[in-house]
């Protein structure tokens, strides 16, 4: 078994304990956003006290002179009317919220027709022992198009194929965790997360320009690219470092068969239904070829055209929706799982509630975002902040692998990615824009950041689902096992994938699509 005792009396372990208390010392994310708005609320009022004001640095009046933002009190008449006649408005309309629930809803039935589940199964069994880690990893990777799956299916069973192959089951769980956690924000295809983030990158953008706009694959490229990166560095990471430092591992329980179906063949109908699904992908792809190779395909923009701002481009949410739901029918269907439409209607359903805590925090995070951009605040606090940047002489490069570091510590203590960045957006794209920088790189800089500390995040949402899994083959296991173990891991993925974002920006390359 693995000896914990050392790492329980290091410093990281009691760095991490603090950390730890610290971060449940936080309240639930949604009276975070609650207690910030109010805070946001009062802010404005002292805010006028002391006349607080910056000048826009985009805009001029007609006599040419310079546009001057003041604070807008909320403790006011007018401010109590806005407050009261809103709330509604506010949250219907958050650009994070319809997004995520279209996306999903396609996701469900490709998760609940066992589409997904099963394509990670047959990737993981099929790879060859040279590279039973790289396709881990890589699955763990692709998982993140529908995170739950990953955590709670290729999370343990890692373990046990790496268990079957005669090697350290904890090293097939920290390297599937390391995938599915450590790459949350990487993928070859677009998930959930991105028309969420991209939401909040565009409300937070048009702090300072009211008509910009940032489309859900815009780090679609960077974030292709960065998978394959993920893959190579953790693989690595496992076989270098984590695997070498485990002791021989001896079965608590030689008769243990839990999860064997987990590794167990496909069945005839399991493999039609991918069939079934794969060649509706196909038929899907050639479609979208259709549409946007020609120079006036339907898919381009009817006046000029380009891809940019295309129907291509605004319909994003609406083609992971209908792909998604496409290749879960046709494996449902074929296989079995989906034997009439209300099978295909619960599955949507039952993606939906996972999402009660979600829609709380979106409503007190919309509140949050608009009293921040009613009061000026926002736009204030962004002037003063580029122009504290720029006196420094910090810009640039140095400047973004700052951020990185920033969003690493903030995630080590509060778990939800789309709640980090509800509460960091609305500061640091607004900066970040004044200081010539585009929300897109902001945002991957971003992306970056949160992902990487997800495996030593006890605030993470699977953390302790992963610590029991750690715990089937360590009794004693805990905290500092799992963080022991998978500390290599943050350290590596961020010295990589910060060096790949520098090279993306010296280099000038897209992030994205459109």
């Amino acid at each position: 078994m693995v000896n914990q005792q050392e790492p329980k009396r290091g410093a990281m372990a009691r760095f991490l304990g603090l950390i730890e208390r610290v971060g449940n010392l936080l309240p639930h994310p949604a009276t975070l956003f609650l207690i910030l708005a109010v805070l946001v609320l009062l802010m404005s009022e002292v805010a006028t006290w002391f006349d607080l004001s910056a000048i826009h640095p985009g805009e001029k009046n007609e006599d040419g002179s310079p546009v001057i933002i003041t604070p807008f009190s909320l403790v006011s008449i007018d401010g109590l009317h806005m407050i009261l006649t809103n709330p509604v408005k506010f949250f219907t309309g958050f650009a994070p919220l319809g997004t995520v629930l279209v996306a999903l809803l396609g996701i469900g039935i490709a998760e609940s027709s066992g589409l997904i589940g099963t394509a990670l199964r047959l990737l993981v069994l099929k790879a060859p022992a040279p590279l039973l880690t790289a396709v881990v990893v890589f699955a763990g990777v692709l998982s993140n198009t529908a995170s739950e799956v990953g955590y709670v299916l290729l999370v343990p069973m890692a373990a046990l194929i790496f268990q079957a192959a005669g090697r350290h089951p904890l090293a097939g769980l920290a390297a599937g965790f390391a995938g599915v956690s450590g790459g949350y924000s990487a993928n070859l295809l677009l998930g959930t997360i991105d028309p969420l983030l991209s939401g909040l990158t565009q409300e937070a953008a048009r702090l300072i320009d009211p008509e910009a706009t940032v489309n859900p694959a815009c780090n679609y490229i960077f974030m292709f690219v960065s998978t394959f990166f993920v893959t190579i560095v953790v693989t690595l990471v496992t076989e270098l470092i984590v695997e070498p430092r485990l002791p021989a591992y001896q079965p608590t329980d030689p008769n243990d068969q839990s999860h064997a179906d987990s590794l167990a063949p496909l069945t005839s109908k399991e493999r039609n239904g991918l069939l079934a699904a794969t060649l509706v992908a196909a038929l899907f792809v050639g479609w979208l070829l259709w549409g946007t190779l020609p120079a006036d395909g339907f898919l381009r923009d009817p006046n000029t055209g380009a891809l940019l701002k295309s129907p291509l481009m605004k319909g994003i949410v609406a083609l992971i929706f209908g792909i998604s739901a496409l290749m879960g029918l046709a494996y449902g269907i074929v296989a079995g799982t989906i034997r009439s439409d209300g099978a295909a209607m619960k599955g949507m359903a039952k993606s939906m509630e996972t999402l009660g805590g979600y829609l709380v925090l979106v409503f007190f995070a919309a509140q949050f975002v608009k009293f921040f951009e009613w009061t000026n605040l926002g736009l204030i606090f962004a002037v003063k902040g580029a122009e504290a940047l720029k006196a420094t002489g910090l810009g640039g490069i140095p400047l973004l692998i700052l951020f990185t570091i920033v969003a690493a510590i903030v995630n080590l203590v509060m778990g939800s990615a789309s709640a980090k960045w509800a509460l960091m957006a609305p500061i640091f794209v607004p900066m970040m824009m004044l200081l010539g920088y585009p929300p897109e790189l902001t945002q991957a800089a971003y992306r970056v950041g949160d992902s990487v500390t997800n495996v030593i995040s006890p605030m993470m949402s699977y953390f302790a689902l992963i610590i029991a899994f750690v715990q089937r083959y360590d009794k004693q296991a805990g905290i500092g096992t799992l963080v022991a173990l998978m500390l290599p891991y943050s350290v590596a993925l961020w010295l990589v994938w910060a060096v790949v974002l520098v090279v993306w920006m010296w280099l000038d390359l897209p992030l994205g699509l459109g």
